[in-house]
């Protein structure tokens, strides 16, 4: 792109002047942007010679006046200017309340727009003229996750002519993670590495894929599909960041403006120092845990070798163990865990549980070594030597690296954004702002709870939430970020938790336990619901009201050490007030736990509150 143009377009009202220019994109927000509001007589209708300024009354307003841009005002030729101090108030909001009412007529319009840009164009409109990469979009994704998925379908559904331009580092279309070290290890399809489908827990079939190919939009007939669509550029990286110049650099040099952006850039999987330092022969025998072609690749291997051993006992390895130790059993594959807590789950649940855990995934067929602290790792013959701190050896063919995930980040450099120095990530506003048109969710954004405090989350129903909420703002919503996300873990079909607020064992608990049956597991869950990622189902319910109260129902009681934990909730307090929950092997009651924690009171007998999850049912 050459610096004259790009000159042109940072000037709105240049742009405006050009009878092409203003028009060719054909999306929705340069409809208004074809000439100076002043131009314009107020209340044309469509069609009719002149057109009508955006950015008017509410639903409201029929027949009234729409608001032209002040002349004062460098971006007189947008129908309105998000980082404009004039413009930064409810305009934008009523604009697309305004077109939510009368999808009809916008359809129509943008319609009519597309045409007349496509008419304009001096060269020709056969498939394959178009540039590969627009060199402009209206909405900007940069991230092909589920946070940027979510953002995506929530632009389109508040807004249905958006033009959404998803770039992904990732070869793939976006699709969900939680499948790679869950169903997907089930399955008994033994094409399952190319398929990707699988069977929930309760049986039915679906692909990790939240959409087939045909839902998206070629990337170079974006800017001219008659409703605009969601385009995915995938296997590119985005390298640099103008936030004055509202521009990107992609890694193969591409230049890409925008109107509106959002990081969705997750985070990549972090190693140890001691396997970094042991050099390529080491790497080699290395898996990083986190995208498709890690499963591919773990999978093909688990066939292979003998031995593989995994380090890290929170979500995804003790996942991993258990899905790995089930094909123990039948094809003499030795699994091994190692990890420096006391148990699995030891950051997060209590000692007792994490305990029990541990004893479940070793039930499972995998040979768990607490309390492990890695010191080298070298090849040896043909196998690798894994020395422990406490001088312990291990001998195995292959490691998996569950060990945490590091946000990505780099864009803040050259961005100037400002990064949490706690708790990594990108520092967001209520609204998940970083700047006036510049976003961030999921993995990668560190927002501020209003209840919890500061906070980053690297869960799937976050990211859901988080990617939702950005999209609703980047069209105007300016709604701040009260959600309460959870987060599930399934050791098996059969064992299963969900968690949300502050789950961190360091908290003093207060755990609640019943008698299971046979339809408290993570079958049965989906079973009832439908849908094998739970979170789906959750959404954003809440319960209306809790009434905490004395019953006549028996009080579930703790059960002594040694007894089998088969249901029950466990509550995180700090200063006596609950502010974390975990449902163990209690499934569909998230919107009560979430209420409990909004409503931050304190609990004389959380034996009466844990009566609320109907834990005492047969």
């Amino acid at each position: 792109m050459g610096v004259e143009s790009r000159r042109r377009r940072s000037d709105p009202v240049a742009a405006a002047r050009q009878s092409g220019r203003g028009r060719r994109r054909g999306d929705r927000h340069m409809a208004a942007a074809a000439a100076a509001p002043s131009r314009r007589r107020r209340g044309a209708a469509p069609g009719s010679g002149e057109r009508r300024v955006r950015g008017g009354a509410g639903p409201g307003r029929a027949g009234g006046a729409a608001t032209e841009t002040p002349a004062t005002c460098s971006a007189a030729a947008r129908p309105w200017c998000a980082p404009c101090a004039l413009h930064r108030g409810d305009a934008p909001t009523r604009v697309y309340k305004t077109l939510k009412d009368n999808k009809e007529r916008f359809i129509s319009r943008v319609s009519t727009v597309t045409t007349r840009s496509q008419d304009d164009e001096s060269s020709p409109s056969a498939p394959g003229s178009h540039p590969k990469v627009p060199s402009h979009v209206p909405f900007l994704l940069i991230g092909g996750g589920t946070a940027a998925f979510a953002a995506a379908r929530s632009i389109r559904a508040r807004d249905p002519g958006a033009r959404v331009l998803i770039v992904s580092e990732d070869p793939a279309l976006p699709y969900m993670r939680p499948p790679l070290s869950k169903e997907l290890w089930f399955s008994d399809d033994p094409n399952v590495t190319q398929t990707l489908r699988f069977k929930q827990w309760n049986g039915k079939e679906r692909s990790i894929y939240f959409q087939p190919p045909s839902f998206y939009v070629p990337v170079q007939d974006l800017p001219f599909v008659e409703n605009g669509g969601v385009a995915v550029l995938p296997g590119k990286k985005v390298v640099h960041m103008d936030v004055r110049g509202n521009t990107v650099k992609l890694s193969d040099g591409t230049q890409i403006s925008y109107d509106k952006c959002l990081i969705a850039t997750g985070g990549s999987p972090r190693n140890l120092p001691a396997i970094e330092r042991a050099g390529k022969d080491v790497q080699k025998r290395l898996t990083l845990f986190r995208k498709i072609e890690d499963f591919q690749r773990l999978e093909k291997i688990s066939r292979e070798v003998k031995s593989i051993t995994i380090i890290g006992g929170g979500f995804l390895g003790s996942e991993l163990a258990c899905a790995l130790g089930r094909r123990a059993r039948t094809r003499g594959l030795e699994v091994i865990q190692l990890f420096p807590e006391n148990g699995n789950m030891g950051r997060v649940l209590p000692e007792y549980l994490s305990n029990w855990t541990t004893e479940k995934v070793r039930r499972e067929g995998v040979k768990v070594l607490p309390n492990a602290v890695v010191k080298s790792v070298s090849v040896s013959g043909n196998r690798l030597v894994i020395k422990l701190k406490d001088g312990r050896k291990v001998e195995t063919d292959h490691i998996v690296a569950a060990v945490g995930l590091e946000p990505n980040v780099e864009l803040a450099k050259s961005a100037g954004l400002e990064v949490d120095s706690d708790f990594g990530g990108f520092r967001v506003n209520a609204e998940l702002q970083a700047r006036s048109n510049i976003w961030v969710a999921g993995d990668a954004a560190c927002f501020y709870d209003i209840k919890l405090g500061r906070r980053r989350v690297e869960h799937h129903d976050h990211a859901v939430v988080s990617g939702r909420l950005a999209g609703e703002n980047m069209t105007g919503a300016a709604k701040p970020y009260w959600h309460q996300s959870m987060f599930w873990s399934d050791l098996g079909p059969n064992v299963g938790y969900e968690a949300i607020g502050l789950v961190d064992s360091s908290l003093p608990t207060v755990g609640v336990f019943a008698k299971a049956t046979p339809k408290d597991t993570p079958k049965s869950a989906t079973e009832q619901s439908g849908t094998g990622i739970r979170s789906e189902s959750e959404t954003e319910a809440e319960a209306s009201e809790v009434q905490i109260s004395q019953s006549s129902s028996p009080t579930p009681q703790v059960p002594k050490q040694g007894e089998d934990y088969g249901k029950g909730v466990i509550f995180y307090l700090r200063d006596k007030v609950v502010v974390g929950i975990v449902l163990w092997n209690i499934f569909n009651r998230m919107p009560i736990a979430r209420k409990i924690i909004k409503d931050g009171e304190e609990h004389e007998d959380l034996n009466e509150v844990a009566k609320l999850f109907n834990i005492h049912e047969d």
